[in-house]
């Protein structure tokens, strides 16, 4: 009598069970790497929906980086072009303060998270809008902060835009080579100084930092080069300001009596003196402006508070700049395995 495939079993022998517990981790796990695959797509269909990816980095802290970046945004923004603004600071996240947008809710719809809208039809993504408090601490190890940031890039729904301006913070650790990582079709970096000696040394480490991981530079901007005193006096005389260091500077009014004087209150020239030494394209400087510290904190940038003004001015310029870098057909990023 041949044997049925159940008498294999002696009589009175336990029979394995499902582990339930270990059914749930696989579950979880596929569940994962489903997500996992669904996000590396929407971040390769990026690559298509977006034409240019533009990262702005400082070597250090306190030289206007989020500013710059916010100030480009807008400027691209009010000439037309579906502009986004991704704000990747984890620690320290201020474009929704600059912008006010700090109340702003984000819609989610199909597990991907839809920008806020900002001035001038501005798409603006934040970590400061998934914080829970914005004054409690983000202290977060590397293989989650990394893992953040992927999911922050790939999780955004941007749709086709002519332009997506990253936001960093400053240095050149994980959070820029994470996004060069993962990101396909970096165009550039724009590295922020100001030209006060030791921010143009670390605006150096960023120059080296972008070539090491085969990004182009598309330029160095100055930011805080001088402060402008503009007034009126008799036609045709000459006028004396007492600048930095109890220095005399004279100027001469016009025909019409008006006078300006720019006050170097941290020197100038030494970014693009940096652009020329590293080889790098000089995008421009921009005013000492206290205008600028006000509208961060009231929420309106100086370019819509005043958008005819100087600083204005000088960020169409530098856009200007910028986008003659792009046309010239920068060498698109080399990916790190």
């Amino acid at each position: 009598m041949s044997d049925s495939p159940v008498s294999h079993h002696r009589a009175g022998a336990p029979t394995e069970s499902p582990d339930p517990e270990a059914s749930n981790e696989q579950r979880a796990q596929m569940e994962q790497a489903y997500q996992q695959m669904q996000r590396k797509m929407r971040i390769s269909k990026m690559d298509e929906n977006i034409k240019h990816k533009i990262m702005v980095l400082s070597g250090k802290g306190g030289v206007g980086k989020s500013t710059v970046a916010t100030g480009l945004a807008l400027s691209l923004a009010r000439q037309g072009k579906k502009v986004g603004l991704m704000d990747i600071d984890i620690t320290g996240p201020n474009v929704p303060k600059m912008l006010g947008l700090e109340q702003a809710d984000l819609n989610v719809e199909e597990g991907q998270i839809h920008p806020a809208d900002g001035p001038s039809g501005l798409k603006v993504i934040s970590m400061a809008f998934l914080l829970e408090d914005p004054d409690k601490p983000v202290i977060w190890r590397g293989p989650i902060k990394l893992g953040a940031i992927q999911q922050f890039i790939g999780d955004v729904a941007w749709g086709e835009l002519d332009t997506l301006i990253i936001d960093f913070p400053p240095g050149t650790s994980d959070e820029p080579l994470t996004v060069s990582q993962s990101l396909p079709g970096i165009d550039g970096v724009v590295i922020v100084t100001t030209p006060q000696e030791v921010a143009l040394l670390d605006s150096r480490k960023s120059i080296n930092f972008a070539k090491t991981i085969s990004v182009p530079v598309l330029g160095v901007v100055e930011n805080m080069r001088g402060y402008n005193l503009k007034g009126t006096s008799t036609p045709n005389s000459k006028i004396s300001v007492m600048g930095p260091g109890g220095v005399p500077i004279d100027c001469h009014s016009d025909e019409d009596g008006k006078w300006e004087i720019t006050l170097d209150v941290f020197k100038s020239g030494g970014g693009e003196e940096t652009s020329k030494e590293m080889e790098v394209p000089f995008l421009g400087s921009l005013p000492f402006d206290p205008g600028i510290v006000r509208g961060g904190d009231d929420g309106v940038h100086r370019i819509i508070a005043e958008p005819d003004g100087e600083t204005a001015r000088a960020f169409e310029s530098i856009v200007e700049s910028v986008l003659e870098q792009l046309d010239k057909g920068s060498q698109r990023t080399l990916r790190i395995i």
